[in-house]
């Protein structure tokens, strides 16, 4: 029998967890299992974990610890943020300015305000993934009170300019949500220098575990809790606290930080070899090359094939996706596809 081994490339999807962030983690499930909401020593080790890991998140994205909420993942801190924020605040103004090729995370959760009498406009982007500034200066009003635009996309890699975004917020008074789940520990993400009010981010996007993420947020800015039960994170998020999980996030970040430049390039030598032998053999063009765009992800698109059947075709070879989702056995084509390209069924994502 043929021992299939191919090799994985939906990295975007997911990374599989560091060997040094499991060992992190495994005396928080067996030694010092104790509840961190706890007064007792068993109770005060894990809360210092915890606040150490808060501490290793913060510095990976130049914030102050106390500004990092803890969450379940990118998911969670979206519909935190977005309700959050427009249910605490809704004396302020009713509208805010999106992107059509946002993550199904904040788009269904836009849609969900705007079922509440939310006013939400959808900027378009150009054939290179990027919104026009120009559009979103335009598109600011009086009651705006939120702009949420993705650093990266994580269908296609492009990188917004977020800076621009960040400052044009600033000068208008505007609360600024970035999406960063595909940015951060691949780029320098900077919350200061990038003028971002709000930021989130999901562990196994970084050789982190799943099921846990951070939401970074402007120490004045006040939220709605989504969930209530319990004073943990400020008030903003009850529930015990998965400190193992925790401590995995904060050692994927240190790790992130401390070998950056050395990931980072070596991520950009195995795509651009990759690219390169890609077109050689035929098979099909890399897309948005010319763009500024986050080193682990590549967009393909095929010459002459369907792309759910070249992957079904060389499922032995490599793993990859077509940025399609699985909903209720159905095979939908990427939102993001659709906006971008007049063949969507072509394009292959590629993540390193």
């Amino acid at each position: 029998m043929k021992l299939i081994n191919p090799i994985y490339l939906d990295n975007a999807s997911t990374t599989k967890v560091d060997e040094r962030v499991l060992a992190e983690m495994l005396p928080y499930f067996t030694e010092i299992y104790g509840n961190a909401s706890s007064n007792h020593d068993f109770g005060k080790r894990a809360k210092n974990a915890i606040e150490v890991s808060r501490k290793k998140v913060a510095e990976l994205i130049n914030a102050n610890e106390s500004e990092i909420i803890f969450t379940s993942g990118a998911t969670e801190a979206i519909n935190m943020a977005l309700k959050g924020y427009l249910d605490a605040n809704y004396s302020k103004g009713n509208h805010i300015i999106t992107v059509k090729t946002e993550h199904k995370a904040v788009l269904e959760t836009c849609g969900y305000l705007e079922e509440r009498g939310v006013e939400v406009t959808y900027l378009n982007v150009d054939k290179n993934g990027l919104i026009s500034l120009d559009e979103l200066k335009s598109s600011i009003r009086p009651d705006t009170l939120l702009i949420c635009v993705m650093y990266v996309n994580n269908e296609t890699g492009v990188i917004q300019p977020i800076r621009e975004i960040g400052l044009l917020a600033k000068e208008n008074d505007i609360i600024f949500f970035c999406d960063a789940t595909q940015a951060v520990g691949k780029i320098t993400v900077d919350v200061d220098n990038d003028a971002i009010d709000m930021l989130c981010f999901s562990g196994h996007k970084l050789y982190g575990p799943k099921g846990i993420g951070a939401l970074y947020k402007r120490k004045d800015i006040k939220l709605t809790p989504l969930m209530h039960g319990g004073s943990q994170e400020n008030g903003l998020r009850a529930g015990t606290y998965n400190t193992p999980l925790i401590v995995g996030l904060g050692k994927a970040c240190e790790i992130a930080g401390f070998e950056f430049n050395q990931h980072i390039n070596k991520v950009i030598e195995q795509r651009e070899k990759f690219e390169k032998g890609f077109e050689e053999k035929g098979f099909g063009k890399v897309c948005f090359k010319e763009q500024n765009r986050a080193p682990h992800i590549s967009c393909i698109k095929l010459n002459n094939a369907d792309a759910e059947k070249f992957l079904l075709i060389h499922n032995e070879e490599f793993i990859a996706s077509t940025g399609s989702a699985c909903n209720s056995s159905l095979i939908e084509t990427s939102h993001v596809y659709k906006e971008i390209f007049e063949e969507p069924n072509k394009i292959i994502r590629f993540s390193f």
